[in-house]
């Protein structure tokens, strides 16, 4: 067993919370933070956890479920449980080919991998690393031509569905990053990563293995035209200058041979005019918290959007997934399946692929004893029915 494996198989770590202690252990500051931090005061980071809290269940008793079925099938996949990994950017921070061995241990695990268009990995390393589904998130940093080309290559490595963010008008004010001077640390100069040595320098498990990986300066995805692969430090302004619009969905359609998928839904209008510019599914997502504060935590935000859509698309949900339990309640309220998205990245953060594998099992388990006690059979018979939703519902905290 190697090393980063002890680190996971310790009776220590037995949820998801303590996969993030640990890797708070392991990891610099910035980079843990850039991975924890939600936007300006983290209203909605901390609410698309608290909403579960809201969320009770009503199990049905005095029933033996010998076992459970945990399978689903999302936009034609078929997938072990209802989960998939969300795309998380700068995967190459946290672990080397950070997103080739969290793609690897979800194939393995017999669940969808997202990869985000910031990846620092090529994307044919990352098809060719799973087993599994295989989703492309789209931004349209480097231009329209750069994204064209991005999603001929996407197609061709056998990514089957396109995820397309919606909710990035400009960045998110994310102050933790601010403070710890983050965007300077994957940044081609090397006087900016100064500053960050006596920080850097306690964590010699993350440096050596953050030198060796070639301090991910550029995105392998993003070939801007004439000047080639899009610089990291770059990432944030070329963000705020690509705003998807609905006009961009059509000519995307026009190129993309497969379902997409509208990742950013908060409300039914939005959810109505996704499936009217040719989306076959929606995921309700307030971007992990990131982007706008002070907006409905995702499984608050559920329901609304389930009731719109009426059964004509496939509805996921992404924002706050800590436990089984919690994919549990987002199913009852009408969600197809789930992104995790920093429940797995605390893992990879710790041990690589074998901290992404550690989190899919703890979640997996979890999923299934809640299905027992619940005395439910499958997750395709969990509905309304076996939750109950606080008054305080509505609440955001804002």
């Amino acid at each position: 067993m190697t090393r980063a494996e002890r680190r996971v198989a310790s009776p220590r770590v037995v949820n998801i919370s303590d996969l993030r202690k640990a890797a708070q252990r392991r990891l610099p500051r910035a980079v843990f933070e850039y991975v924890d931090g939600g936007a300006e005061g983290e209203v909605t980071l901390r609410e698309n956890v608290r909403a579960f809290e809201e969320v009770t269940f009503r199990p049905r008793n005095a029933l033996f479920v010998p076992s459970c079925d945990t399978r689903t099938k999302v936009l034609g996949s078929e997938l072990a449980m209802p989960l998939l990994l969300a795309p998380v950017g700068f995967s190459r921070m946290l672990w080397p080919r950070g997103e080739v061995a969290a793609a690897h241990a979800a194939g393995k695990a017999g669940v969808g991998y997202t990869l985000t268009t910031i990846s620092g990995s090529p994307l044919e390393d990352v098809a060719q690393a799973t087993s599994g589904p295989k989703w492309y998130q789209l931004y349209l940093v480097g231009g329209r031509e750069a994204a064209e080309a991005t999603l001929e290559r996407a197609q061709k490595a056998g990514f089957t569905v396109l995820a397309i963010t919606i909710d990035t008008g400009t960045f998110g004010m994310r102050e933790r990053d601010v403070r710890n001077s983050a965007g300077t640390l994957t940044g081609p100069s090397l006087l900016a990563k100064v500053p960050h040595l006596p920080r850097l320098l306690t964590k010699p498990s993350w440096l050596a293995g953050f030198l060796r990986d070639g301090g991910m300066l550029t995105l392998p995805n993003v070939i801007v035209p004439g000047r080639g692969p899009m610089l990291l430090a770059e990432t944030q302004a070329a963000l705020s200058r690509s705003v998807v619009t609905w006009a961009d969905l059509r000519w995307i359609r026009d190129l993309w041979r497969g379902p997409i998928i509208v990742k950013g839904v908060l409300t039914g209008d939005d959810a109505r005019r996704s499936l009217d510019e040719g989306a076959v599914g929606v995921i309700v997502s307030n971007h992990g918290g990131r982007q706008l504060d002070c907006v409905e935590a995702s499984l608050r935000a559920l329901p609304e959007v389930v009731e719109a859509v009426g059964g004509r698309a496939e509805v996921l949900m992404d924002g706050g997934i800590r436990r089984g339990s919690d994919i549990a309640k987002a199913l009852c309220l009408g969600a197809r399946a789930v992104l995790v998205g920093r429940a797995y990245a605390y893992g990879l953060g710790v041990a690589g692929e074998a901290g992404v594998t550690r989190a899919l099992q703890i979640l997996g388990a979890d999923l299934e004893r809640v299905l027992k006690l619940l005395g439910c059979v499958s997750v395709a018979e969990l509905n309304r029915s076996y939750v109950n939703v606080s008054a305080a519902w509505r609440r955001t905290g804002c």
